[in-house]
């Protein structure tokens, strides 16, 4: 009996180092292939398209995993620009989430000054980047479920305006995430991290008054300015601030407010933002939002209407994959910057108003942690109550870097943005074959996520029920 247990220990012992070293071979080839995926990302950069135009961008990564053998679907959940592609016809359903879109008025070059490339748009939050590593990673784990053998099916996603357009909130609606056992993403950062996730829940609107215009010196007892109503909104709503909870937060912009000074506007637009780490909260601070706005029309005696732009769910972390992952981000480790790429980070770190660059961030991994606080938004909220999802970031920027920023977009148009996109792929690589080869894993992350959701949870988005907004950057 024991020389049996003895052969089938040897036998597991012998899989295991068996699968390591493919393992280990598959983030070798993509090591290899850095030049290639850098190429991508650098011209997805030089696009730069805003949010459901990413028309270029999406075709060249359709191309990039059609040429790999992945059956590419176009337009789906209404959306021109967004696609899956899939390989692969039995066995678990992993998903590898990706994004391409830019930010409006935020071009600038690869360079460490404030220097404009004089486009409409900037990767100013990597997600040329993004996009570019999940696709190289989702080919990786393509190779290596065709080399061992393994049952198994990977599904790129490619999810269009992440920013304000909430594109894969339109995804999760029409339940494309519905057959998928476990999501994994990542976002450029300054600093290399595998955390719990958290992101706030968002609402946004656009609120349009109408008016009636007059000459503002010669009859303006015969005007009804949307502008004052818009004013009016904005005063009732700082007003509201005291009377919310501290960790909300409320954001907006006019958008229109007319066009001279002495003609009463028969026309305005402002547009809002609200947040806070609970959807139900949102929802609330919302609806008191477009209370406001009703009062504000009835007295500047206009009228209002206003549309939903983007809605969001804030994060529903899972413990068990997020072991997972940080324990393979900690075995690929980070980066050295070479001679040329310190050069640049110190003066990037100089524009921050940073006393020294900190290196630590890029070429080590944030020590674990549960306690993650929220800051931004993010569309991968309504995934992670789909289907049990997992994420991390990878240092793509100058330590110090904020998002949204120039020296962002500067940072993403180099070899430093390239060096964390690949920590990245071979990240989600790596942590996609664990699972797999393990899918016990698998199955106790499912178990968490039912539990975390809770057993009377119905997904309602928070953006209704309308169409994406395929027009909202004109």
């Amino acid at each position: 009996m024991k020389s049996i247990y003895s052969l089938l220990l040897l036998i597991l012992i012998s899989t295991n180092i068996q699968a390591q070293k493919s393992k280990d071979k598959i983030l070798n080839q993509l090591d290899n292939k850095t030049s290639f995926y850098g190429d991508i990302a650098q011209t997805i950069w030089g696009y730069a398209e805003m949010g459901y135009k990413e028309v270029k961008s999406s075709a060249l990564l359709q191309k990039t995993l059609k040429d790999e053998g992945f059956k590419i679907t176009t337009g789906v959940a209404g959306m021109p620009t967004a696609f899956i592609a899939e390989f692969g016809n039995e066995g678990p359903v992993i998903a590898i989430l990706g994004e391409y879109d830019a930010l409006p008025g935020l071009s600038q070059q690869a360079v460490a000054e404030k220097k404009s490339a004089d486009a409409a748009a900037g990767h100013a939050c990597g997600h040329h980047l993004f996009g570019t590593g999940a696709a190289a990673a989702a080919i990786s784990i393509k190779e290596w479920l065709t080399k061992t053998k393994t049952k198994g099916r990977i599904r790129f996603y490619g999810c269009p305006a992440e920013e304000g357009g909430s594109g894969k909130v339109y995804m999760t609606r029409e339940g494309l995430f519905d057959d998928v056992d476990v999501a994994l993403h990542w976002h450029p950062s300054s600093v290399n991290a595998s955390n719990p996730g958290a992101a706030l829940a968002n609402k946004s609107a656009k609120f349009r008054f109408h008016g009636v215009s007059a000459h503002a010196a010669g009859t303006p007892e015969r005007g009804r300015s949307s502008l004052d109503a818009v004013e009016s909104m904005n005063y009732m709503v700082n007003m509201m601030r005291e009377h919310i909870l501290q960790e909300a937060r409320i954001h907006y912009v006019i958008t229109d407010g007319g066009k001279a000074p002495n003609v009463v506007p028969d026309y305005a637009e402002v547009y809002y933002y609200a947040r806070h780490n609970n959807r139900n909260v949102v929802i609330d601070i919302f609806d008191r939002i477009v209370n406001a706005a009703k009062g504000a029309a009835l007295g500047t005696d206009t009228t209002m209407e206003f549309e939903m732009i983007g809605g969001t769910h804030e994060l529903l972390p899972n413990y068990v994959l997020q072991e997972v992952m940080y324990k393979n981000l900690v075995a690929i480790g980070g980066f050295t910057f070479d001679e040329k790429e310190l050069q640049f980070a110190n003066e990037i770190t100089k524009t921050l108003g940073l006393e020294k660059l900190n290196t630590s961030f890029s070429e080590g991994v944030v020590p674990y942690t549960e306690k993650a606080k929220a800051y931004g938004s993010t569309d991968v909220g309504d995934v992670s109550f789909a289907v049990p999802t997992v994420g991390m970031s990878a240092a793509t920027w100058v330590p110090g870097t904020p998002a949204h920023s120039w020296q962002a977009v500067a940072a993403g148009g180099t070899s430093i943005g390239t060096k964390g996109m690949m920590i990245a792929a071979k990240t989600l690589s790596a942590t996609a074959i664990e699972l797999f080869s393990n899918t016990d894993l698998i199955t106790k992350a499912k178990a968490e996520f039912e539990s975390s959701r809770g057993t009377d949870f119905k997904y309602i988005p928070l953006l209704g029920n309308r169409k994406p907004a395929l027009k909202y950057r004109d």
